[in-house]
């Protein structure tokens, strides 16, 4: 893990820079990127919305002028035809190309947000991640990945029904808004990619994203499963075991726990063959 990055994750909630966070991440793509001057790319895009702003304008004027610069004015779109492509997981990519998934959108708009004085939160709702800002008259839940468009509760009813089968249930909704923390957010960011890559089978991609999922939330164990299976595919067997091994310890009673014995049995007998 980047030491940058696992100081970032490490510290205080609060004094976790997204943006900083999810660029940290695009160096597994890009070892030489220079993240302080995408980081100024973004800064100088808030400025120069903030510009452009009445000083007495409330938030609901703000969500406004957010939505007509970043997604009709500069162009940021859902990257619809080539979903799982990784580059849609970086950031600087986001911002040299203009499109980008719902996370990588919503991580932008939050930061170019919080720059011109609104107070974004991300919120991990079924399907895809969202934003939410309270307002005087009540929270607005905002889509960055459909240009910011405003979800009410039928909106956001018909996505649940849609991802998960639940009743439209008002409760239901409501309990699917509380705000995602930066680190869930950045585990989140980290997690896509993951899924991205074992989707494409790039297992010598996944595993540095797995290395550090594992060192941002060790209290995970499915993600040891994971990456002893990534380690298993790349035939580094010794490694694999550690992790099974580990993971089993961890959950003695996971439903998979045969399944992972049966890999290590095999593995095991793999290696007495070659020595």
């Amino acid at each position: 893990m980047s030491e940058r990055l696992q100081q970032v994750l490490s510290g205080p909630e609060e004094a976790i820079d997204l943006a900083e966070a999810a660029l940290l991440i695009a160096t597994h793509a890009y070892p030489d990127l220079d993240v302080a001057h995408h980081l100024t790319r973004i800064e100088v895009l808030a400025k120069t919305l903030e510009s452009r702003i009445q000083p007495d304008s409330g938030p609901s004027q703000r969500i406004l002028a957010l939505n007509q610069y970043m997604f009709a004015e500069l162009g940021f779109t859902a990257n619809e035809k080539d979903y799982y492509d990784p580059r849609n997981s970086c950031l600087n990519d986001v911002l040299d190309r203009r499109v980008g998934i719902p996370i990588t959108l919503s991580l932008l708009y939050m930061e170019i947000g919080a720059r011109i004085g609104l107070a974004l939160e991300g919120v991990s709702f079924p399907g895809h991640f969202l934003v939410k800002c309270a307002l005087p008259e009540g929270t607005v839940v905002l889509d960055p990945y459909a240009g910011g468009v405003s979800l009410g509760a039928a909106d956001l009813q018909k996505r649940l029904r849609d991802v998960r089968g639940d009743e439209d249930s008002n409760a239901i909704v409501a309990s699917m808004l509380s705000a995602a923390g930066k680190k869930e957010i950045v585990l989140r960011l980290l997690r896509n990619l993951k899924a991205i890559y074992l989707r494409s089978q790039q297992f010598d991609r996944a595993l540095p994203i797995m290395h550090w999922i594992i060192a941002a939330a060790p209290d995970h164990p499915p993600e040891l499963r994971d990456r002893g299976m990534i380690y298993q595919e790349l035939e580094c067997s010794r490694a694999a075991l550690a992790d099974f091994e580990r993971y089993l310890e961890l959950s003695p009673g996971c439903d998979d726990r045969d399944e992972i014995r049966g890999r290590i049995v095999e593995m095991q007998r793999q290696s007495a063959r070659l020595n």
